[in-house]
């Protein structure tokens, strides 16, 4: 009997788990010692404690491109040029870089300027031209400016809009304090459901990214639906935690989809967005 054969033979008999064992030891301990690896440099090298930054492996940045034209109905091809119009902004890396390295923070920040799946919050303002985008949880600001950036190049092309960012921390949104980007932003410190009721204009795109209890996010929902202007799209950065949106999708006649990111060479497995539409 050969050796192809006789292993047939072994996974057929009650031996078969104990004759798998070190090839799936094996498997387990070249899966272990790589995360172990990247969480090693991640420790040694990031500053990061919350709100992790990364890029995106080459497949999880063409599925979000496809992501982004099937739910704002634009040719992927265009889409894929946004995405390279935000990672190609330099006077935007580099005014986050020497932002973060003046501020008080900068000892819980990187420099390096990685912005994850918020290339996709660019893309879908980009192909939505909104007018009013509503943002819930700023923290240091890396998605405003994000969001900013996009608005100010849909106002180059005659489509101005504007920002209103959410937060309960004083000290958040200082990235998105300097010019160009300030010009289009409203930073409202206070509770968001407070603040969002205190809205004035409709709301065309609104993006949940604060407390992330399931309670509060469904609240969040609930207080913007009578601010939403036709035709407005919901985005969560919880979908990889919460079904939400999804139901609130549902309730209210949309539909919804989900992106999940894959980050390169981090040990965090990443968030998503999600988008009722």
């Amino acid at each position: 009997m050969d050796g192809t054969n006789f292993r047939r033979a072994i996974a057929r008999t009650r031996l078969a788990p104990v004759a798998a064992f070190p090839k799936r030891l094996m498997r387990v301990a070249k899966h272990d010692a790589r995360v172990i690896s990247v969480s090693a440099k991640w420790l040694l090298t990031s500053r990061e404690h919350h709100n992790y930054t990364y890029d995106l492996t080459k497949l999880s940045r063409e599925h979000l491109a496809w992501f982004v034209s099937v739910t704002c109905d634009v040719p992927v091809k265009q889409v894929r040029t946004y995405l390279t119009e935000i990672e190609e902004d330099e006077p935007l890396r580099q005014h986050i870089e020497q932002a973060t390295a003046a501020s008080d923070r900068r000892g819980l920040a990187d420099r390096r300027v990685r912005y994850a799946r918020r290339i996709g919050w660019y893309a879908i303002v980009r192909a939505t031209r909104p007018k009013h985008i509503v943002e819930t949880g700023v923290d240091k600001g890396l998605g405003t400016c994000v969001l900013a950036s996009a608005l100010l190049r849909n106002a180059a092309d005659g489509e101005p809009g504007r920002v209103t960012s959410l937060d309960i921390n004083p000290e958040a949104g200082y990235l998105a304090k300097s010019e160009p980007w300030a010009s289009v932003v409203d930073l409202v410190i206070g509770d968001s459901l407070a603040s969002i009721k205190a809205l004035d204009r409709p709301v065309d795109l609104f993006l949940h990214d604060s407390n992330h209890s399931t309670g509060h996010e469904r609240r969040e929902f609930q207080a913007v639906s009578p601010k939403l202007a036709p035709g407005a799209r919901l985005l969560t950065d919880n979908v990889t935690v919460t079904n939400v949106l999804a139901e609130h999708a549902e309730k209210t006649g949309r539909r919804f989809l989900a992106y999940r990111e894959t980050p390169a060479q981090h040990w965090y497995p990443g968030d998503g967005i999600g988008i009722a539409w």
